[in-house]
């Protein structure tokens, strides 16, 4: 396994982590298998989308806010019940196939950490098998 730190800019972010998890995958020496790309924090989430258009990620980080969960009176007493939200909707964790040492993704596919309390310094863990 390899745990790699992320540090996230903003609040609400996208980081492309997707050069990571293929370094991890080369350093495996796994040709052919599955990657498995986890988060274990409750306010963060992981996912796959498009790398080719940054627009899209802003896209996506307005859609989520665009929920208006702030407004919503929680109980949670740390004032981030969205961030719990927006991060069990997103999941946090992705699996890709790998095969010939590569991450078998689509021409505009990225790997993402999505943050959502941030900015912070965050965990990701990849098993490629």
């Amino acid at each position: 396994m390899t745990t790699i730190s992320v540090r996230t800019r903003a609040k609400d972010d996208m980081v492309d982590i997707t050069g990571s998890v293929e370094k991890a995958i080369t350093e495996s020496g796994i040709t052919d298998g599955i990657c498995v790309i986890f988060t274990p924090h409750t306010t963060a989430a992981v996912t796959i989308n498009e790398n080719a258009d940054p627009d899209v990620q802003t896209d996506m980080m307005k859609g989520m806010n665009g929920l208006d969960l702030e407004k919503i009176p929680f109980r949670h007493g740390e004032g981030n019940s969205p961030a719990h939200i927006k991060s069990s909707l997103i999941g946090c964790s992705e699996t890709v196939i790998v095969h010939g040492g590569t991450a078998v993704l689509g021409t505009w596919q990225g790997i993402y950490l999505c943050e959502f309390d941030g900015p912070r310094t965050r965990k990701v863990h990849i098993q490629v098998r």
